[in-house]
């Protein structure tokens, strides 16, 4: 479970809703009762049924249906309904439908993506970098998760990734190997990962001692043989794939016999497409 606190919740009504409904107060159909419905249009991987439901249910609306996040909802079906007055109605229309719409969406791209390279290596793990959407990254790990994938680095403080820029400033890679071991010793047990631009410099990671090489936008060609050398020599070291990776080429690069894909590209694309239905009761 992935915890929205109520400062979250209240943060989204209040970017819409700052003070009033202006048009249902004007109209004064705030107390008549009424329903609000959200429809799959599509097969969706559904996400935030659960921060919706909160969101409903703070202005005022009581809650009918509600499905759980990752449910495979066919097209037609009603993932969350709500009854109540129709001022709250209103207010939770639009900032409930945006956020199962993204939210569902990243879930939906997720599980396609999983799907896909499963079919062709079940034991690949999908993980998400940290280039989510500024000010949604909560909402987005959960879309990724809800679609069973899992994220790579939540931030700069819990592992450990060394990139080319890193290695400019301590003398470049070959400084960087003599330090490999005491490095580990004092991460305890912490991995230690290195991005790698071609196969040479990949090989020398591996040989090296680190616990990963992650690929960065190398050919299938290219990572195919990092991959095959690695699990040769080095049977300890996992390789990654990074950069490109998305949902037209994910399966081809599952066949390659990298144990990981790391992407961005499920944080981005179109919201799911779920309807809503307003009626008066």
């Amino acid at each position: 479970m992935l915890y929205f606190s109520d400062e979250d919740i209240d943060q989204l009504i209040r970017e819409d809703l700052p003070y009033l409904d202006l048009t249902s107060t004007l109209l004064e159909i705030g107390e008549q009762p009424g329903r609000l419905r959200y429809i799959t249009r599509q097969p969706t991987t559904i996400c935030a049924t659960e921060e919706a439901r909160r969101i409903l249910e703070k202005l005022g609306l009581a809650v009918t249906i509600s499905l759980p996040t990752g449910t495979q909802a066919d097209a037609g079906t009603c993932i969350l309904e709500a009854r109540g007055p129709a001022a709250a109605v209103h207010a939770a229309w639009r900032v409930t439908g945006n956020l199962l719409e993204h939210a569902s969406g990243v879930a939906t791209r997720t599980r396609t993506m999983v799907d896909k390279v499963h079919a062709v290596n079940p034991q690949l793990v999908v993980v998400t970098t940290r280039k989510s959407i500024p000010f949604a990254r909560k909402l987005t790990i959960k879309g990724i998760l809800a679609g069973g994938a899992f994220p790579h680095r939540l931030g700069l403080s819990e592992s450990v990734l060394v990139f080319d820029e890193h290695l400019r400033f301590i003398g470049g890679r070959s400084e960087f190997l003599k330090k490999v071991s005491a490095l580990k010793t004092q991460l305890g047990e912490k991995l230690i990962a290195a991005e790698a631009h071609d196969v040479e410099s990949a090989l020398e990671l591996a040989r090296g001692g680190v616990d990963l090489v992650q690929l960065d936008k190398l050919s299938l060609a290219d990572t195919r043989q990092v991959a095959e050398t690695v699990h040769t020599e080095c049977p300890g070291v996992k390789v990654s794939i990074a950069g490109g990776v998305n949902l037209d080429n994910c399966a081809d690069y599952a066949a390659t016999g990298v144990d990981m894909i790391v992407t961005s590209a499920l944080y981005f694309g179109k919201p799911a497409d779920i309807k809503a239905e307003i009626e008066a009761l």
